[in-house]
């Protein structure tokens, strides 16, 4: 199984990060030096992937920046003889990056970012989806992409996601998966009681989909019960259609970047290493 694509979906609004979400975009918004999606880039460029897509709202533009060469920052730094810092500011070397539109209006979702890049994702290929305002930091310099690939290669599969440990008490909280004895997907269970709970993975919102989890991602309808349109309702259907989707533990600290106690912690953490 040869990954060449990557698509991180950044459309969002930021709506739990307002004010300053009115002005900096959520996947733009700093931990340390750098944008919170920047971590999600690197993770899968050291995994080998030389295709990124974007799915970026109407209005962005600061992702599409901080990607391109800045001539003006660039004749600065050398005029200032800090040519030390041209790297740091660098394009990408050898990775194309690509913008997918989400229409402003519409459907509501996970699955709305991943329909809509369907249509760059071959019959035959699997592609990496991660969502862009949360990353995993380790301490290892490691790649989650990379051990994803080998995990999903491994079971001889096109299709895996990955699930982050939670404590027992806080279970209530998230979207709960659970697997059976071979590690294959079984369902997503949202907010289960501690009693109730199938295991201690959150859904950590990193997958490999193959094309036809793409194209029901594309055209299933809103869940009934939420009203939104969920990717896990995707991975619902291709299981029930007898699929198989293997689960695996992601590896560092999860730094969910989308709330201010998250961002918070994800900037201390950082400071800290």
């Amino acid at each position: 199984m040869n990954i060449t694509k990557a698509i991180i979906p950044v459309a969002g609004w930021g709506t739990r990060m307002l004010p300053i979400t009115k002005a900096i975009e959520k996947s733009m918004l700093p931990v340390g030096t750098r944008p919170v999606v920047d971590y999600v880039v690197q993770d899968v460029i050291k995994a080998g992937i030389r295709n990124i897509y974007f799915v970026v709202g109407e209005q962005s533009t600061q992702i599409q920046n901080y990607y391109r060469s800045n001539i003006q920052l660039n004749d600065y730094l050398r005029a200032q003889g800090k040519e030390d810092k041209l790297p740091l500011i660098a394009p990408l070397d050898g990775v194309s990056i690509h913008f997918i539109t989400q229409p402003s209006t519409g459907g509501y979702g996970t699955s709305i970012p991943v329909g809509l890049a369907s249509e760059y994702i071959a019959e035959d290929e699997s592609a990496i989806v991660i969502m862009g305002d949360q990353f995993f930091w380790r301490e290892d310099s490691g790649s989650n992409t990379t051990d994803l690939i080998t995990l999903v290669e491994s079971h001889g599969l096109d299709a895996g996601l990955y699930g982050n440990v939670v404590a027992d008490e806080d279970v209530s909280k998230f979207g709960i998966i659970e697997k059976d004895s071979e590690d294959h997907f079984v369902r997503i269970v949202e907010k289960p009681s501690r009693e109730n709970a199938p295991s201690n993975l959150n859904n950590s919102s990193f997958y490999v989909l193959n094309k036809t989890i793409f194209e029901l991602a594309r055209t299933l309808p809103a869940n009934p019960a939420r009203g939104e349109f969920e990717v896990t309702d995707a991975l619902n259907s291709y299981v029930a259609d007898g699929g198989k989707v293997v689960v695996g533990t992601v590896t560092g600290e999860y730094m969910e970047c989308g709330s201010p106690e998250g961002w918070l912690q994800a900037n201390n953490r950082i400071a800290q290493r």
